[in-house]
C-alpha cells in the first residue's frame, strides 16, 4: 500500500467515524426504513403469538423481542413480516 492508498483509507474510516456520530458527512446518503410493528402485524393476522410463530418459523422469544422491540427483525425474517403486513391473508393457506 502506497502512502496515497493509505490517506484515502485513513480518510474513509475517519469519515465512517463521523457518520456514526451522526455527523454531517459529504457524499453520504442515509436511507431510512420504517420499522415493522410487529405486533400489529400479528394482531391483523388474527393469530395468537404461538401459532404466528409456528407459521413463520420463528420462536416464540424472538417474536415477543420483536414485539416489545427489544431486538429489531432483520433479513428473512423482516422479508416475510413485509409480505404478512402488505396480505395479512398470506398465511391463511398455512393457518388452515
Amino acid at each position: 500500500m502506497n502512502d496515497k492508498q493509505f490517506d484515502e483509507l485513513l480518510g474513509s474510516v475517519r469519515d465512517m467515524g463521523r457518520h456514526m456520530r451522526g455527523e454531517a458527512v459529504v457524499g453520504v446518503r442515509v436511507h431510512e426504513f420504517a420499522e415493522p410493528d410487529v405486533k400489529a402485524i400479528r394482531e391483523r393476522t388474527g393469530l395468537s403469538q404461538s401459532r404466528f410463530t409456528h407459521l413463520i418459523g420463528v420462536k416464540p422469544k424472538t417474536l415477543q423481542s420483536w414485539e416489545q422491540h427489544r431486538v429489531r427483525p432483520a433479513g428473512p425474517g423482516r422479508a416475510l413480516l413485509k409480505i404478512v403486513e402488505a396480505n395479512p391473508d398470506a398465511l391463511s393457506a398455512i393457518h388452515a
